[in-house]
């Protein structure tokens, strides 16, 4: 997504592996992006020039957040919202053996 848009906003909190990942991603790809908590930490000389917006989130970030996130863009004035697909996952971890229930 970072290749296609201006500017790239992750949301999530600082001390998340994930998500400090995807911003520094988008930023080795030459996109400006930043790691923000919520909506208002979003500096509006950020957002001067820029054509399309990039809204991506961390694995723990609340949902609620990120929808925060895209109505404060439309406040400002973001008249088109896409939504994109990734690719699936199906990958899955199995409970480490000192954890799993006893089953006899």
């Amino acid at each position: 997504m970072s290749r296609q848009c201006d500017l790239l906003l992750v949301v999530g909190s600082s001390t998340s592996s994930n998500s400090n990942r995807l911003c520094e991603l988008a930023q080795r790809l030459g996109t400006e992006s930043y790691l923000i908590d919520c909506a208002t930490d979003i500096k509006p000389q950020w957002l001067v020039n820029k054509v399309s917006i990039g809204v991506s989130a961390g694995a723990s970030a609340p949902e609620v957040l990120v929808d925060e996130v895209l109505a404060y863009l439309q406040s400002l004035g973001a008249n088109q919202i896409k939504q994109q697909i990734g690719i699936p996952e199906n990958i899955t971890f199995s409970m480490p053996k000192e954890l799993r229930p006893s089953v006899k």
